[in-house]
C-alpha cells in the first residue's frame, strides 16, 4: 500500500517537468498544482501565466479560477489575456497544461464534442477557449489526464487544439510554429512523450506497481514503447508534505484518501 495516491503521483511527475526559469501557462486544478508544487520545490524562479491576465503571482493558495484575484498575487503583472496570448504569439511560453474528453496517438485534444456530427454530437463540451491558442503557440505541450480508453483514442471526434495532426510535418505544413507541439502526458498509470521520427504516443515510464500490459489495455489505440523503457520515481515525502501542506492544504485538488 503506498503512502500517496495517483493523483499526488500525477502532480509531483508533472512538477518535475517544469525547470527553473521557464514560463507556464496553466489553468486551475491540478496543473496549477503541479506549477505551484515546481515553484515552492525544484524550481523557485518559475514563472506562472494565467489566461486572464496574471503574470508571475506567487500563489498563496489554490485558486478557483483563471480569474481568480489569488492568480495575480504578488505578480510580476495584472494583464489581460490579450496580452498573455500576444506572449504566446512571441514564442516566450515554454510550456503550456492542456486537457480535453481525448487524446489521439498524435497528441491531438478534443474538448468540443464526443461524435462526429458537429450538428448532432451525443455530447456538446465546453469548446476551446484557449486552448487552441496555446496548443498551437506554447513550445511544449504538457497534458494531465485519466488514463482510459475512452479517452486515449484512435482519432479524436473533432480535433480542438492541434497536437502533431496527421504526423511529421503536419504541424509545420498547417502553418504552425516548427518546434512546437505536445511534449509529455501525465497520466494515473504512466508517463508518455511522443516519437521524434514518427510522433506517435510512447510510453516512457511506468508508476510504481504498474504493468505495461495495463497501460496498453487501457489504450484505444496501438502504444509504442521507449526502450529502454524507466520507472516513474514515488514522490518523496518532504515533497509530498509541500503538496499536501502549502499547495492544497484544503485537498481540492488531491482528495483526502490514501
Amino acid at each position: 500500500m503506498s503512502d500517496y495516491t495517483r493523483m499526488e503521483l500525477m502532480i509531483c511527475s508533472a512538477a518535475r517537468w517544469l525547470e527553473d526559469g521557464a514560463m507556464v501557462v496553466v489553468g486551475t486544478g491540478a496543473p496549477c498544482a503541479a506549477a505551484m508544487l515546481a515553484q515552492k520545490t525544484t524550481a523557485p524562479n518559475l514563472t506562472l501565466l494565467f489566461e486572464a491576465g496574471g503574470v508571475g503571482p506567487l500563489l498563496p493558495r489554490m485558486p478557483i479560477s483563471v480569474g481568480d484575484s489569488r492568480t495575480f498575487y504578488r505578480g510580476l503583472m495584472a494583464t489581460s489575456m490579450a496580452d498573455i496570448m500576444e506572449t504566446c504569439q512571441r514564442g516566450m511560453v515554454d510550456y503550456t497544461f492542456l486537457g480535453g474528453a481525448q487524446i489521439d496517438q498524435f497528441g491531438n485534444l478534443n474538448s468540443t464534442q464526443i461524435g462526429r456530427d458537429y450538428q448532432h454530437p451525443k455530447v456538446r463540451l465546453p469548446g476551446s477557449g484557449g486552448a487552441n491558442d496555446l496548443g498551437s503557440l506554447c513550445w511544449r505541450i504538457l497534458v494531465l489526464t485519466p488514463h482510459d480508453r475512452r479517452r486515449f483514442v484512435e482519432r479524436c471526434d473533432f480535433v480542438t487544439t492541434p497536437g502533431y495532426l496527421t504526423g511529421p510535418g503536419a504541424r509545420e505544413a498547417a502553418g504552425l510554429p516548427p518546434g512546437t507541439g505536445p511534449y509529455k502526458v501525465i497520466t494515473d498509470l504512466a508517463v508518455l512523450g511522443f516519437d521524434d521520427a514518427t510522433k506517435r504516443m510512447q510510453v516512457e515510464s511506468l508508476h510504481p506497481g504498474i504493468a505495461l500490459q495495463e497501460v496498453r489495455e487501457r489504450t484505444g489505440f496501438e502504444l509504442f514503447v521507449r526502450e529502454p523503457l524507466e520507472s516513474t520515481p514515488a514522490p518523496e515525502s518532504a515533497t509530498l508534505e509541500i503538496l499536501r501542506n502549502e499547495v492544497d492544504p484544503q485537498r481540492y485538488i488531491i482528495g483526502r484518501g490514501m
